[in-house]
């Protein structure tokens, strides 16, 4: 298939859910909004945090800023590794590495703390370039970020050789930004309906299945 391979990092590398939920919980705390049930702040897993902050809680940008601020403040020390790399995960990459793929991150994490978690996980080695968001936001756009990649690595004139993968449909359409396909992976945070509707080039169930689509 293709041998130049980008990764989404939240819901596709690892499971952040306790992380990043009681992280904005924290967040929502300070404005005075109570919220106990962490299933429903899944919904910020992925996309940007201001823009989520925004549509589901009618933030203004100001405000966002202030919840992303509040929110960093505890992420940082804590929420940063509440979270668990997902079973099959570092087989596959160590699989993917021995074959001679090209394995980078993408994400709309800030880089800092992709870098951190990564080396906290022992799964830094297996890439050739982490790339996230920055912390100025910027960069922040699963698209933006996905470009920055490219540039940093000179892959720009390889893009039909490039797979992007992750688990939300912002993965989908910011690497159709960028004119590269994606994979869209069942096992995070996005489900087969939401892979359909931003119609991903391939969807993978399982990461067995993944394993098997990208050695192909």
């Amino acid at each position: 298939m293709k041998k130049y391979l980008l990764f989404d990092l939240d819901g596709t590398l690892t499971d952040p859910k306790i992380g990043i939920t009681t992280c904005v919980q924290y967040a929502l705390h300070s404005f005075g909004i109570e919220e106990p049930d962490l299933d429903k702040l899944e919904p910020f897993i992925g996309p940007p945090l201001r823009d989520s902050f925004m549509e589901f809680y009618g933030f203004t940008a100001e405000q966002a800023e202030e919840a992303v601020a509040k929110y960093r403040e505890r992420f940082q020390d804590t929420g940063l590794f509440e979270n668990e790399v997902y079973d099959g995960i570092p087989e596959m990459l160590k699989t993917l590495q021995s074959k001679g793929y090209f394995l980078a991150v993408a994400s709309s994490k800030p880089q800092v703390y992709v870098e951190r978690i990564l080396e906290h996980f022992d799964l830094a080695s297996y890439f050739e370039f982490v790339g996230g968001a920055d912390l100025e936001e910027t960069r922040v756009g699963k698209g933006d970020v996905i470009q920055y990649v490219l540039d940093t690595c000179g892959l720009s004139d390889k893009k039909e050789k490039i797979l992007m993968i992750g688990d939300r449909e912002h993965d989908v359409l910011g690497a159709r930004k960028q004119g590269l396909e994606c994979v869209g992976v069942l096992f995070g945070y996005g489900d087969r309906k939401e892979m359909e509707d931003c119609h991903a080039a391939y969807i993978a169930e399982s990461i067995n299945e993944l394993r098997k689509m990208l050695l192909s």
